[in-house]
């Protein structure tokens, strides 16, 4: 054990945690061959499988399981040996260590990039995850600062919002029902909704926003990506209900028009998350205070939605 790298380590409790050596691959930016590597070679200095194969699907040997305890441990206390450096650096040298729900993606970086100009040195660490991941990292205590629409309910956090989050029902510009006011929710009974998967924050947005009419639904595909979603839509076969902020492009270029469904915009806000235990470093801090005064700003700035929606909705 004694020749074991962190990167090891991290590689392996990615596998673990995905169970999966192409999903780990593609959270660290590697390939699977290399992903495999790194795994075999920590096996070699434990001396011991850390996984075995059943069909398809990988599992944790007892070895492996026990090595994951461990290996958490140690990612754990590394990066908090980073925080403590980053707490004497102060935010100029510190490092920003931030998780994001994918549909921020599609705005976030320039949020953060704005922050980073006015202060030089700070360097990023931005990943961006699925509900299920998000949660994971913040019950992991993996990340500091993690921006969300849902708040985690069964952990102890700090949520606090800090900017507006519309979704609205889009469709292809030419659709029949694009350019038509106030349309009862019960003119979209025969349309057909191209929808995020069960338990996507979207999918749960959708759920608080359209509530008991969801039964109503017809529901033709679910579909894991976004961008999938939208290029579907643009081809005519169906609607959907989307983030605002991540159809403002399409809406910009004419390639999506918004319904006007009665109650629609559906009105969420953007939450900053982190334990409520958390040491933030200086620079988590400045950066949660710059979120929580310019964060609504800033986006209505990079997405310029809400002009977007009236324009091409009404």
């Amino acid at each position: 054990m004694k020749n074991a790298t962190l990167r090891q380590l991290k590689v392996f409790e990615t596998v673990a945690r995905h169970l999966s050596f192409s999903r780990a691959a593609e959270e660290l930016h590697l390939t699977q061959p290399a992903v495999s590597t790194q795994v075999r070679q920590l096996e070699n200095h434990v001396g011991l499988p850390l996984f075995e194969q059943l069909g398809k699907k990988i599992y944790l040997t007892p070895a492996g399981t026990e090595m994951l305890h461990y290996s958490r441990s140690i990612i754990q206390q590394f990066r908090e040996a980073e925080d403590a450096m980053s707490q004497l650096s102060g935010i100029a040298g510190g490092r920003l260590n931030i998780s994001v729900i994918s549909a921020g993606d599609y705005f976030f970086p320039r949020v953060i990039a704005e922050f980073m100009r006015r202060h030089p040195g700070v360097t990023l660490n931005l990943a961006v995850h699925n509900r299920e991941e998000l949660l994971h990292q913040l019950a992991g205590n993996l990340t500091d600062l993690a921006v969300m629409v849902r708040p985690p309910s069964g952990l102890d956090t700090v949520n606090e919002s800090f900017a507006p989050h519309p979704y609205v029902i889009v469709a292809a510009p030419d659709h029949p029902l694009v350019g038509k006011r106030n349309l009862p929710f019960s003119a979209l009974a025969d349309e057909a909704f191209i929808c995020r998967e069960k338990g996507s924050d979207t999918w749960n947005s959708m759920q608080e926003g359209i509530g008991a009419r969801l039964q109503n639904v017809r529901i033709a595909m679910e579909i894991k990506s976004t961008e999938t979603i939208k290029q579907a839509v643009i081809a005519n076969m169906g609607i959907a209900f989307l983030s605002a902020h991540t159809v403002a492009l399409e809406l910009r270029t004419g390639h999506l028009a918004v319904l006007d469904v009665e109650g629609f915009p559906v009105m969420l806000n953007w939450y900053v998350v982190h334990r409520k235990n958390k040491r933030l470093p200086p620079v988590a801090l400045a950066f949660k205070q710059f979120l929580l005064t310019e964060g609504a700003a800033q986006i209505d700035r990079i997405t310029a939605v809400d002009g977007l929606i009236r324009r091409r909705g009404r």
